[in-house]
């Protein structure tokens, strides 16, 4: 996309680029990624299966519109979706279909564009880079000596992205009125929820397509900063760590970091930044918990990372379920390799917890069918062995890992 663009850059800055959005080969191609990602419908009421079952028609009429300037985003509908660790839950702002194809367009325009100069500390939402990479380089840099970090928390940050901050960042490198026209009234989009509705001064909602990279955008000044001040700034979207190498280059880090979020209008959580000292503490980053003990590093996936693995297996083994227990194997499997893709790294102990905790609750669903007591269990590893699970198909952890382990030793 961007040599195809490189005609309407003048001085850094990109012009006519409300052209290339509305080409119905964009337009295409961002529908398919829609359709691929399913989800809800908007406040339309018009299903990801009904737009795509008249696709030409409804790519048709965006393109039409978007060029003769008609097109206007419909409100977004919001919803909360529950947090860990959380009473309020997440906000989640969900656009119509029409409109979530039209941002992805938009985005596939704009992203090379700022794509090329965002800060090399910066993982979340990039093409070809993604949570694991920010965590090896977390890990690396301890590794490498670093002792201290600042663990940033940023209040409600997608809510709080500033309109007129964003909209100039977007002005260093878009000339092109139209298309900045347009990602402002997605930003202004009415939005209605079960509180009533209104238009935001503030904020772009997670759950838009076009979200991720406008908030790499707005603290990529902050990535920029950090970077040429020779700080070691690990984020993933507004989860980020500064690593340092001692609690002075922590603190100056810190008060840096407290600067510039004043200027750009971000609160830090007062009780979740803090700078840690990571020999003797322990602290959590995208899922995992690095931890210390006896002066050896432990990295392993924290609670709620485990708490969330074992409701989504409690989902897929409810006594009542009537499936045969290969197919609740099945089901059960593919949570377990998702799960185990991810969390891999772990101490070999979790893994052999999550199987056995894992094979008891198969254990009772065929204790059920059987009529026994639920609660009568002395008997169960004799009659349903690891080894029967593994003969069902069932995905093990620690086997997963044994053989892992074995493999790169050689």
């Amino acid at each position: 996309m961007l040599s195809a663009l490189e005609e309407g850059v003048k001085g850094g800055v990109w012009f006519s680029l409300m052209d290339k959005v509305c080409k119905k080969s964009n337009l295409k191609s961002s529908s398919a990624k829609v359709v691929a990602n399913g989800g809800s419908a908007g406040v339309d009421h018009v299903s990801v299966e009904a737009f795509a079952n008249h696709l030409d028609e409804n790519l048709e009429a965006l393109g039409r519109t978007l060029r003769d300037g008609t097109y206007r985003p419909s409100a977004i509908r919001r919803t909360v979706i529950p947090k860990p660790g959380s009473e309020e839950g997440r906000p989640l702002g969900i656009p119509t279909v029409r409109d979530r194809v039209v941002q992805g367009a938009v985005r596939q325009v704009l992203e090379p564009i700022f794509e090329k100069d965002f800060a090399s500390g910066s993982y979340g939402f990039r093409p070809g880079r993604g949570c694991k990479d920010a965590l090896r380089e977390v890990n690396e840099l301890l590794r490498e000596g670093y002792t201290h970090l600042v663990d940033v928390d940023i209040k409600g940050y997608f809510d709080a992205i500033n309109h007129d901050q964003l909209m100039d960042l977007l002005k260093r490198k878009v000339a092109d009125g139209t298309l900045l026209a347009l990602v402002e009234q997605f930003l202004k989009a009415e939005i209605f929820s079960s509180m009533g509705s209104w238009e935001p001064e503030s904020g772009a909602p997670q759950g838009a397509v076009l979200s991720p990279l406008l908030s790499n955008v707005y603290l990529d000044p902050l990535d920029q900063l950090m970077e040429s001040l020779g700080f070691r700034m690990v984020r993933y979207a507004d989860d980020m760590m500064i690593v340092c190498r001692s609690r002075a280059e922590a603190e100056e880090a810190l008060a840096t970091l407290s600067r510039w979020c004043e200027s750009a209008k971000l609160q830090l959580h007062p009780e979740k930044t803090r700078v840690v000292d990571t020999q003797i503490e322990s602290f959590e980053f995208l899922g995992y918990c690095f931890g210390v003990y006896k002066g050896q590093r432990l990295i392993y996936p924290r609670k709620r990372s485990l708490e969330k693995l074992r409701d989504a297996i409690r989902a897929k083994t409810k006594r009542k379920r009537g499936d045969s227990l290969s197919q609740i194997v099945r089901d059960v499997s593919v949570t377990l390799r998702g799960w185990y893709g991810y969390f891999k790294h772990s101490k070999k102990r979790i893994f052999r917890d999550v199987d056995k905790w894992t094979r008891m609750r198969l254990r009772c669903i065929l204790r059920r069918r059987l009529g026994h007591d639920c609660r009568s269990r002395k008997m169960d590893n004799f009659k349903w062995p690891k080894a029967y699970f593994a003969e069902a198909g069932l995905f093990s952890l620690e086997q997963a890992h044994r053989l892992e382990s074995q493999s790169l030793k050689g």
